[in-house]
């Protein structure tokens, strides 16, 4: 996403090679020429302080010709309906304000916020309530939850590490971000507890509970350092972990910060980001491995250790992967699905001009046993439709649909809404169903859509980053055992055994 951050003006969240031309002084909304197709002003990025402006396009034009969507207008597949919508309110509901990851427990659902994060009561998802909204701005507050507790990123430099603090600049030693901790046994009155600063903050992290559960780990990814900030120096080929002792979460600490790239990882190329960090990590604790999403390298991962992850393969795309957002196992634990965050959340890439392999998903089936696992490329995922200029649309999060017997995944595209897919011939996935709505604006490009786009308990939760919670509904034969797997905790990036042990 485009976010205003202490690391220039403001930055692509997601390293890109197609970025949205922005007005300097709104952040979030920009106006295109009123002619198809749209263009990108890469020198515009530069002189604002974009990181990574070398990776645009310069006057790329985009065909979206094929865009029929009129704003607010629904369009879906027969067998998935909207069930429900809660609007974001208050102090929340601000174009700035950006709803981002959720989190599920015991029927209640957490929605991170630009600004802070909702709880929502979804033990009735046709009828979901709001039970409170928590004002902590920082973004991108991914958060997740576990017991008692709730994690929250804050990857916004602070002034200090409070709810009440306001932005500072990364430049300034004393500034602050990283991870803060909530103790949410009240859930209309979560209470603020910790806070643990990490290296470059905290853009994502990844819960993994200890085998005996009185411990969670926290991988947490950032990435973009610079010789400036004292805080965020180079190389940063690292993750940071943070252990909380469940029982005595105030003693939570930093514990580590392994090196994931001992060589540097990939240098950068036109058209891919370096390697300066994770983006995003997802772990499968019931097989003891983890993805990493990072930048411009896909990671595999032993996190028997849950204290020394391991790196034990490797693989880049140098001909269509821009930067390497997030993963996704199946049940099995033999294939993962990586995402391109081409244009970084904020530019319209769903369209015949970037076409089907780029701005996708990459399925890779995993070979082997131990440290001798492999990755093997299988084939691209993409939404097969086209989105208009003023729609940013790029693969983004998704969980995988607990079905028996076949591998399916849900997942949100931003403004090109939300996509189940059947993955099961890994190099010949065939969408099953999509939801999306039309654009925000049909004259100005506005940073908007499904952030995130979850399967829990026989329902896809989808955070909206402008329109709120959606609840929607899948009525198909191919999903029907999904719907009777039931689950207490939902971490996506915490991927649970969904039909055995209880779920993470």
């Amino acid at each position: 996403m485009i976010a205003d951050t202490p690391r220039g003006l403001w930055r692509l969240r997601a390293g890109a090679l197609l970025a949205t031309a922005v007005v300097l002084g709104t952040g979030l909304v920009a106006t295109p020429s009123q002619a198809s197709p749209s263009t990108v002003d890469c020198a515009a990025l530069a002189a604002a302080g974009d990181n990574f402006a070398e990776l645009c396009l310069d006057g790329t034009a985009m065909d979206d010709a094929g865009a029929t969507l009129a704003p607010d207008e629904i369009s879906s597949s027969p067998n998935i309906r909207q069930v429900a919508n809660i609007p974001k309110q208050g102090t929340f509901d601000a174009l700035t304000a950006l709803n981002s990851d959720i989190a599920f427990q015991d029927g209640y659902a957490y929605a991170g916020n630009y600004n802070g994060f909702m709880v929502y009561d979804v033990r009735n998802p046709k009828r979901p309530k709001i039970v409170t909204q928590v004002l902590c701005p920082g973004s991108q507050n991914d958060i997740t939850v576990y017991g008692n507790l709730l994690f929250l990123s804050t990857d916004t430099s602070r002034n200090d590490d409070s709810c009440n603090s306001t932005t500072q600049s990364a430049t300034i030693k004393e500034s602050w971000e990283g991870i803060k901790i909530f103790d949410i046994s009240n859930k209309s009155a979560p209470r603020y507890i910790k806070s643990v600063e990490t290296n470059c903050g905290s853009h994502t992290h990844t819960l993994v509970p200890s085998a005996d559960r009185r411990t969670a780990y926290l991988y947490v990814s950032s990435y973009s350092p610079n010789a400036t900030f004292p805080d965020c120096q180079p190389p940063h080929d690292l993750i940071s972990i943070v252990k909380v002792p469940l029982r005595n979460p105030t003693s939570a600490a930093l514990i580590g910060t392994p090196n994931l790239f001992p060589d540097g990882g990939f240098p950068g190329s036109p058209t891919g980001s370096a390697t300066t960090g994770c983006h995003d990590i997802t772990a499968y604790p019931a097989k003891r491995i983890a993805a990493g999403a990072c930048m411009g390298d896909g990671i595999l991962m032993d996190i028997a250790d849950p204290e020394a992850p391991r790196v034990i393969s490797r693989v880049r795309d140098t001909t269509n992967f821009a930067f390497w957002h997030s993963a996704t196992f199946n049940q099995s634990g033999d294939k993962v699905i990586f995402t391109d965050e081409l244009g970084g959340g904020g530019a319209p890439t769903c369209n015949p001009t970037i076409g089907p392999n780029r701005g996708a998903d990459a399925i890779y089936d995993i070979h082997g046993r131990g440290d001798n696992r492999t990755l093997e490329f299988k084939s691209y995922y993409k939404i097969p439709r086209t989105n208009a200029n003023t729609e940013n649309c790029v693969a983004h999060n998704g969980s995988l649909v607990p079905v028996l017997g076949r591998d399916i995944m849900v997942q949100a595209w931003y403004q090109g809404g939300i996509s189940v897919f059947d993955f099961t011939d890994s190099a010949h996935p065939v969408e099953i169903g999509y939801w999306e709505r039309g654009p925000l604006s049909d004259t100005q490009a506005i940073t908007g859509g499904s952030w995130s786009a979850y399967w829990y308990n026989g329902f896809v939760f989808s955070n909206d980053i402008q329109k709120g919670l959606d609840v929607l509904e899948v009525n198909d034969w191919r999903v029907w055992t999904a719907k009777l797997n039931r689950i207490g905790t939902l971490n996506t990036q915490s991927q649970p055994w969904y039909w055995g042990p209880p779920g993470f």
